[in-house]
């Protein structure tokens, strides 16, 4: 019971918006669920989780709004996953990762992983320690969006 607790109070930590902007952020996180309908059928809903179990499937939504006056320009916006979460992807595929507690970053498929048995191989989406977000466009004042990822409960 701890573990799920905890799970959720990591789960809903928001990211961070890094530059001398006024990027304002908030997350969500939403399990993913089959719901058997009247009609016989199943729909997949997204629920607000009170606790998770293995094999759950996270949503992770993160809204990002200027909420200065000016453009906000040069700006990244960095998840990192909690250690009980296996990176499942985005939405968009413009994310670079880090599968080294964000020491270096690029795309999953330039990455390699070091094991601890100093083996080297291809970094996997389960080795995958956060997700990052680079705005190279300026964002006007007022404006925003939302960056989706998923996981899965470990």
């Amino acid at each position: 019971m701890f573990k799920a607790v905890s799970l959720a109070i990591a789960l809903i930590m928001p990211g961070t918006a890094l530059a001398a902007n006024t990027v304002s952020l908030s997350s969500d996180v939403f399990v993913e669920r089959k719901v058997a309908k009247p009609n016989g059928t199943t729909a997949l809903v997204l629920e607000q989780p009170t606790t998770v179990t293995p094999g759950d499937k996270l949503v992770f939504v993160v809204k990002y709004k200027n909420v200065g006056r000016a453009p906000a320009t040069d700006f990244s916006v960095t998840n990192p996953l909690p250690k009980a979460v296996a990176f499942n992807g985005t939405s968009d595929g413009t994310e670079i990762v880090s599968v080294d507690g964000g020491k270096s970053w690029g795309p999953l498929a330039d990455l390699t992983y070091l094991g601890g048995n100093g083996e080297v191989r291809p970094a996997l989406m389960t080795d995958v320690t956060h997700v990052k977000w680079t705005f190279n466009r300026a964002l006007s004042a007022g404006s925003g969006g939302k960056l989706v990822f998923r996981g899965t409960v470990k």
